[in-house]
């Protein structure tokens, strides 16, 4: 058994940088790599892919990107790991098999299928498998006959497998982005499936390196402090059989690892911390620590686990009528007035009700609305958007965008001509129990079904935390108003209609004043026009954080939504652009802290500060007698 194995992440999603993978083996060594390619609108993509050519339905990139490789895979012996397998994995097996043979190299690759539920819908019905909305208790009927894509997230448990039966490549379907970092781990340490603090480590480690270089520099909110943004190194991870893990990059690669850029990965995408639920454990991201071990390398440890649940989540995606955008360029003077005007007239013209429908001014106010700093924009884009059922609606609306350009304030252009009614293909979440759906592992052996090792255990809650004592500022008490963004960096990102923010202080000091001012209702409030339902609050003390979840924030989220941020990636900065006003006391703290960003602690080893407290209470006892 490894004391230490090396995981290197080589893309967080389909399209991420080819030419990552082959850079992350040749800049070595690593044991395994890892590509993530998969999102809910992309296996609906891969049904259509396939039905038009069984042969298709999975991402051919990273075939390409093997073949690029295969003398130095084979050279090397690191293994891959990757949901690359969309709807299709055995043809992308069997592809890659091809590619290698034509090469003249012999190549073991396994395959996990069964994820894809699409013929199995009638049967999970007739069992009593309702596959009703998760999140809003929906009924599933309403869209099953609209359904163009089924697939249960399988976890770690079969890649694991794969691996034991020697395949240097295992393509998966749908298998969750953490499960194909832990698996690796699984199998390199022999940790046991009721292992749930190390299993919840290996998820913490997962979800830290699963969007590529996020966790290196890449997004984040100090980033005029990333050097050499165009050489960003990717991520690796080395870990310990103990579960503890370090953050790093290749030597001599662009990009930042600190500690900073490693919490506002861990928050991003995050709902409740205490509760990050997986197919294999439930991690409580609450008990994480963190600590700079280097340049360029944080080490994290102490992560808690609970009892993975009894289902296994079930992405699904339905038809959900048609959108089309439609822009056209407004110049200077008064470029944002005119916009406004020509929208009024383009909308009065058309005269037609939508199911939803979007007005934005890209330059001036597009991606944070109302909240956006004024400004006499030289020129603004106008972006106007429609969804509905009826096609016939959006056809209409696509012939009058470049109608109006005539009919209205001069200075007015149409860019990209008439717009195209698309496809609106809907998220759907569910949930299935583990019993209903096997894997199965396809290698060179043939084909098997697996059973899942997981031990089924009642659901429970995390135990409770005490939260440590934070420093006070000392300093100057005089009130200043300053921009959050100077006490606190963050991150956000989306599921499905919910925004999650997190916001990191930059100092031990500022938390308690985080905690108490930054309120849900303060955040409520500041986002007033496109927060649209609740907002909830998550205490995160371990890494001086609170997350946000803002409920209906996204128009509907995903592809449903029309706004031209739809995942909610820049409200974090809206957020940080408020203005507070704080004692200078915090600001010394905040600059402080962003002076020690990256550098670590200098610490004695235990022994010589044992004996240096021994010393000093002998010259105390001297002292005193």
């Amino acid at each position: 058994m490894p004391d230490l194995i090396r995981i290197a992440n080589a893309g967080g999603y389909w399209g991420d940088d080819l030419a990552q993978f082959k850079r992350q083996v040749e800049l070595g060594p690593v044991d395994y790599v890892t590509l993530d390619f998969l999102a809910e609108i992309t296996m609906s993509i891969m049904q259509k892919q396939r039905a038009r050519d069984p042969r298709a339905g999975f991402a051919r990139d990273f075939v390409a990107q093997v073949e690029e490789t295969l003398p130095l895979l084979v050279a090397r012996g690191a293994r891959v790991i990757t949901n690359a397998g969309g709807v299709n994995p055995l043809a992308c097996r069997g592809e890659l098999l091809e590619k290698a043979q034509l090469h003249g190299h012999s190549l073991e690759v396994a395959a996990v299928v069964g994820d894809d539920l699409m013929e199995r819908l009638g049967e999970m019905n007739a069992a009593g498998v309702t596959l009703d909305n998760m999140d809003d208790g929906a009924p599933f009927l309403t869209v099953r006959e609209r359904v163009s894509s089924a697939n249960a997230y399988y976890g770690a448990w079969p890649v694991v497998e794969a691996l034991a039966s020697g395949a240097q490549i295992v393509v998966t379907g749908r298998c969750t982005d953490t499960g194909i970092t832990l698996a690796p781990m699984i199998h390199a340490f022999g940790w046991k499936p009721d292992d749930w603090d190390r299993l919840a480590s290996g998820i913490v480690a997962g979800h830290v390196v699963e969007c590529g270089a996020q966790s290196t520099g890449g997004n984040y909110t100090d980033w005029r402090r990333v050097p050499r943004f165009a050489e960003i190194g990717y991520p690796v991870i080395e870990v310990s059989a103990d579960g503890s893990f370090v953050v790093t990059k290749h030597a001599g690669t662009g990009g930042r690892v600190t500690v900073r850029t490693v919490k506002e990965q861990l928050l991003y995408e995050m709902g409740d911390p205490r509760g990050y639920t997986t197919p294999d454990v439930v991690a409580d991201f609450a008990t994480i620590r963190l600590e700079q071990a280097g340049r360029d390398r944080v080490r994290v440890w102490g992560v808690k686990g609970r009892p993975a649940p009894a289902s296994l989540k079930v992405s699904a995606s339905y038809f959900d009528g048609w959108k089309a955008s439609g822009t056209l360029i407004i110049s200077a003077p008064d470029a944002a007035e005119k916009a406004r005007a020509l929208a009024a007239l383009f909308w009065r013209r058309l005269g037609l009700s939508f199911a939803a429908t979007h007005t934005e001014l890209i330059g001036h106010s597009a991606c944070w609305g109302a909240l956006a700093a004024r400004v006499d924009a030289p020129e603004v884009l106008l972006r106007l958007s429609v969804r509905d059922p009826d096609k016939s609606k959006i056809e209409k609306f696509s012939k009058l965008v470049p109608a109006v350009i005539l009919s209205g304030p001069p200075g007015v252009a149409v860019t990209g001509g008439r717009p195209q009614a698309q496809e609106v293909v809907a998220y759907w979440p569910a949930l299935v129990p583990r019993d209903r759906v096997k894997p199965r592992l396809v290698t060179r052996e043939g084909e098997r079904t697996l059973d899942w090792p997981t031990p089924i255990r009642p659901a429970t809650r995390p135990a409770p935390l005490k939260t440590p004592p934070f420093p006070k500022a000392r300093g100057p008490q005089r009130r200043v108003t300053v921009p959050l963004s100077r006490l606190a960096h963050g991150r956000s990102g989306d599921k499905g209609d919910t925004c999650n923010i997190g916001v990191i202080a930059r100092a031990p000091e500022i938390w308690p004043w985080l905690k108490r001012s930054l309120t849900a209702a303060v955040v409520k409030r500041r986002f007033k026009g496109i927060c649209l339902g609740r907002v909830e609050r998550h205490e995160v003390a371990n890494l001086w954080a609170l997350n946000f979840l803002m409920h209906e924030s996204l128009g509907g989220g995903g592809t449903v939504s029309l706004r031209l941020d739809a995942q909610g990636k820049t409200l974090s900065h809206a957020l940080l652009a408020m203005e507070v006003t704080v004692p200078q006391a915090l600001l010394d703290a905040a600059e402080r802290g962003d002076q020690a960003d990256g550098r670590a602690a200098s610490t004695k080893p235990a022994s010589a500060a044992r004996a240096n407290s021994r010393r000093s209470r002998q010259r105390r006892s001297s002292k005193g007698n």
